[in-house]
This record gives C-alpha cells, sequence and structure tokens, in this order.
C-alpha cells in the first residue's frame, strides 16, 4: 500500500500503486448483486442453463466486477490528512474477459496524475481487475477519487 500525506498528493503523477491481495467472487455474492440490481439473467444465476452456456458456467456480471474497485483502492492507497474520501468517477471502462463463479480477482493500479481543486485533489487511478490465471483482465478503467480536508 502507497502512503501519502494530503500535500504528497500533488507529487505524485504516473506513480505504480502495485497489486492487491486475491478476493474470491462466489455464487452467493453474484446471487445477492443480481438481487440488489434486479439483474438476474440466466447466464449470473442459472448454475445448470450457464453450465449449458458459452462459458460453462456462470459469471459474475461486469458492473459487480467493477464495483470491487472500491475495495482494490482501499488497499493500494491510503492519504493522510484526508477527511472524505469520495468515489468521484469513472472513465472508460472495459471488460475484456467474463469472471466465472469462484474465480479470484485482484486489482492493479496506477496513480496517473492528481489536479487541486481548492481543499481537494481529484485523482485519475488507471484501475485494471486481474483474474488469477487469466489471459486479460477482467476490467479496465480509469477510477476518480476525490480526497478533501478540513480547512480551518
Amino acid at each position: 500500500m502507497l502512503q501519502l500525506s494530503f500535500d504528497e498528493l500533488d507529487d505524485q503523477n504516473g506513480v505504480p500503486l502495485g497489486a492487491t491481495d486475491w478476493i474470491e467472487v462466489s455464487q452467493s455474492d453474484i446471487d445477492s448483486f443480481a438481487r440488489i440490481t434486479r439483474d438476474a439473467q440466466w447466464i449470473h444465476v442459472d448454475p445448470d442453463r450457464a453450465a449449458q452456456g458459452p462459458f460453462g458456467r456462470t459469471i459474475a456480471h461486469g458492473y459487480l466486477t467493477l464495483s470491487y474497485a472500491s475495495h482494490f483502492l482501499e488497499e493500494l492507497l491510503h492519504v493522510d490528512g484526508a477527511t472524505n474520501v469520495v468515489n468521484y468517477g469513472v472513465n472508460r471502462v472495459r471488460f475484456p474477459a467474463p469472471v466465472p463463479s469462484q474465480a479470484k480477482l485482484r486489482g492493479r493500479g496506477e496513480l496517473l496524475d492528481v489536479e487541486s481543486k481548492g481543499a481537494a485533489r481529484h485523482a485519475r487511478i488507471a484501475m485494471t481487475i486481474e483474474i488469477e490465471n487469466g489471459d486479460r483482465p477482467a476490467c479496465v478503467a480509469e477510477v476518480l477519487v476525490r480526497y478533501a480536508r478540513d480547512e480551518g
């Protein structure tokens, strides 16, 4: 994990953040995401039917895969003095490879640049979500994070 002070953020353009630990994407995780988002397509939630489908088993939703970026960012970067950390947005997202249930994922990041916005810093972070033993990543995205601190 890269640990920086709030003021050090400005000088970190192009810094690799490394990789996180692996996490498993269980069928239970996929089913919960399907319930919450009301996206219960059979490719995600019906193991019997999915076994006959194009991937041979169920796969995670792309948006579930993307949502792990927040967890991975917490493992990759800590900004001391930031009193408020907010997901600010995402640029260009792609899902190059499906994530089969029971697959393990990890995040790999690079701090691309930081823009000062008054008492806040907007960081643009390249996030690659890798599949253990996979040839292609599950997700690649530019994640935008707003780090702010109280002025006073």
